[in-house]
């Protein structure tokens, strides 16, 4: 990390002072974390680090106005340890955009995404979002706006299209548009349609029918480009599937529910000779973040706690960790032992299943 980034003084968040993101070599963006609004906050993202050391880690989408206006500090800074880590802003407003991503960028960040991809009614009266695909130079605008004020990569999430649309030529046309009239280079595409009505968000995400085809059809025509695929990915399996054909597999929803997933990412995609992280230690180093997060004012172990309840999916035990730290009589004392506590009751439902490292 860089000397002249500002650290807080107990919880060692990257705060805003002119800070310069780390210019040491990132990993590929093989895998990746999706942007999840209210879930891949960085007491998410602090945990999904500790099990993946590359992956990349994305924000929730933060509206441009938001950073503009309001307290950048409580919106944008995050422990160093998270990188590298991507911002997504939403926005249709180039000049907003690049000023958002500018001061972003006083926080290290590795990268900003513009979000094109989301179909929530909120998103849409905003004018951005998915609807954006229909303006493609506006699109365009917004791309170079936020490049010129940044170093950084500006990169683009986005669907595979709109409503009801079949062909796969718009979606051609969109990106190939983007190539030509822009510096960006890294294309995330979720591989479903976006409706813009009569589906919620959640449908959204199941309903519309995946369309892999498209996103390796996409690589295949610009072979420059670094193509991402999400949408619909649970299992290792389909990562390696998907990685004969694309440059990279952003994983949503089950990363989140069932975040070790990511504990083979390492040795499974990057090569690496590191151990596993071990649920004893993982537990471990959680508690000792809650510990310096609490000491914070305005942060509750009931905010964090609700990012871990996945994390002992699979074992035995695991509901007895949910009900735990989903418990408001227990969560009400505030206390980091109350994590120590579940993990225990976890081991103790199977001593068995930990018999041999985990």
């Amino acid at each position: 990390m860089q000397k002249n980034k500002r650290l807080s003084s107990t919880d060692g968040s990257v705060q805003g002072s002119g800070c310069q993101p780390d210019n040491s070599p990132q990993p590929k963006r093989t895998l990746s974390v999706a942007p999840m609004l209210d879930l891949t906050n960085r007491h998410y993202r602090y945990m999904a680090r500790l099990i993946s050391r590359n992956a990349w880690l994305y924000t929730e989408m933060i509206n441009a106005n938001a950073i503009i206006h309001g307290n950048s500090d409580k919106l944008l800074a995050y422990h160093p340890q998270e990188q590298p880590v991507a911002l997504q802003l939403g926005g249709s407003d180039p000049t907003a955009l690049a000023q958002a991503a500018k001061i972003a960028a006083g926080y290290a960040y590795n990268e900003i995404n513009l979000n094109c991809g989301c179909p929530s009614p909120r998103v849409q009266q905003g004018a951005f979002g998915a609807c954006l695909m229909r303006e493609v130079t506006l699109v365009a605008q917004c791309l170079n706006a936020m490049q010129d004020a940044v170093s950084i990569p500006v990169t683009i999430k986005h669907r595979i299209g709109l409503d009801k649309e079949t062909a796969y030529q718009p979606l051609a046309d969109f990106v190939g548009t983007l190539r030509e009239q822009t510096a960006c280079r890294i294309f995330i595409v979720h591989a479903r349609n976006a409706w813009l009505e009569g589906l919620s968000p959640k449908d959204n995400r199941d309903i519309p029918p995946l369309r892999y085809d498209y996103v390796y059809r996409l690589k295949q025509e610009f072979p420059d480009l670094e193509i991402i695929l999400n949408g619909g990915v649970t299992t290792n399996e389909q990562i390696s599937q998907h990685l004969q054909y694309v440059d990279g597999v952003m994983v949503g929803r089950e990363a989140y529910h069932n975040p070790m997933l990511m504990r083979s990412w390492d040795a499974e995609f990057y090569g690496s000779r590191q151990p596993a992280v071990e649920y004893e230690a993982l537990v471990e180093q959680l508690i000792d973040y809650t510990q310096q997060q609490l000491a914070e004012p305005d942060h509750s172990l009931r905010h964090m706690a609700r990012h871990y309840l996945g994390l002992m999916h699979g074992l035995q035990g695991a509901r007895q960790w949910r009900r735990m730290l989903s418990d408001a009589a227990l969560l009400k004392d505030n206390n980091a032992s109350l994590i120590a506590a579940a993990w225990q009751a976890v081991k103790n439902s199977s001593p068995s299943q930990f018999s041999t490292s985990i």
